[in-house]
């Protein structure tokens, strides 16, 4: 995922993490992001509902300052109770 070649850092770097849709599912990622991402700009945040409102998937994209960064991201979400993909 990160060993994308010619990627340089800082860039910009999109995350989309689906999951069920609830205040507390939104809540744990977005705290998730703001541990790893700082300067997050929420401006960059959307959300898109599934069809049925089955599923809530959320993007971001954000300003990457290394492969670490990345790496340590995704990590943390994926190990996160409610994430069902990270993308």
């Amino acid at each position: 995922m990160v060993d994308q070649p010619g990627l340089q850092f800082p860039a910009d770097y999109p995350l989309k993490i689906v999951g069920r849709p609830s205040g507390e599912f939104r809540a744990k990622v977005h705290a998730i992001m703001l541990r790893h991402v700082p300067g997050l700009d929420t401006t960059r945040v959307s959300e898109r509902l599934s069809e049925n409102g089955n599923f809530v998937s959320i993007s971001y994209v954000i300003v990457a300052e290394s492969s670490a960064q990345v790496v340590a991201l995704v990590h943390d979400l994926k190990a996160c109770e409610g994430v069902l993909m990270v993308l």
